[in-house]
């Protein structure tokens, strides 16, 4: 049984693309005293819990899609 690359290998980038913005408005947000340190450890566990789903799925991917 030979493994063939993944071709969503570019979809964790976009993720990470996704997540980087958020958690740069979230430190901005939180320097500016807009918003409690709270926000910022809620957009650091999303950015956890993304990264989690994603190897997750990552796991099961048989290559029928």
């Amino acid at each position: 049984m030979t493994t063939t690359p993944s071709r969503h290998g570019g979809h964790g980038w976009m993720m990470i693309a996704c997540c980087v913005p958020m958690v740069v408005i979230a430190v901005v947000l939180v320097a500016t005293g807009v918003v409690s340190p709270g926000f910022l450890v809620a957009g650091v566990m999303c950015v956890a819990m993304m990264a989690l789903m994603m190897r997750g799925t990552d796991q099961g991917d048989d290559g029928r899609s």
